[in-house]
């Protein structure tokens, strides 16, 4: 039966294999260290490693919010009550409508999204004036 000792284990077999870190820069001479056991690694080009951990952002759709532009309705929470008092919350959404209004300032029609109570509004005081008062330009739409 052989007898190995650790100190005949732990003797290189090579000397190609070069543990020494050089200090010039490693890019002008085409090299790569590793940090972890200071070997040379020779490439042709040196890059730098990629990210992996990069988030991916999927398209995102713009949501219609349900708040009338020019009255600033929005939805109402109310309770449903059950025969056993049971309340459970609920949302009451505002009644928005798309409607194509004449807009007499710029000589043609403009699709809005409003309420009908809004629309009432509209028709006693005016497009220009109700749009004026909320602050909406109708010149974009």
């Amino acid at each position: 039966m052989a007898l190995i000792t650790a100190s005949s284990c732990l003797k290189p077999q090579s000397s190609s294999i070069s543990l020494k870190t050089n200090l010039k820069t490693n890019s002008e001479l085409g090299f790569v260290s590793s940090q972890l056991s200071g070997l040379k690694i020779s490439c042709d080009q040196c890059v730098a490693p990629i990210n992996i951990s990069t988030t991916i952002k999927l398209p995102v759709q713009p949501v219609a919010r349900r708040i009338c532009p020019f009255t600033g309705k929005k939805s109402n929470t109310k309770n449903l009550v059950s025969h056993s008092n049971h309340k459970t919350k609920k949302l009451q959404f505002v009644n928005l409508q798309y409607k194509r209004v004449w807009w007499e300032a710029g000589k043609r029609y403009v699709k809005l999204r409003l309420s009908t109570k809004a629309l009432k509004t509209i028709e006693k005081n005016g497009l220009d004036a109700v749009a004026k008062k909320a602050g909406i330009d109708l010149s974009k739409k």
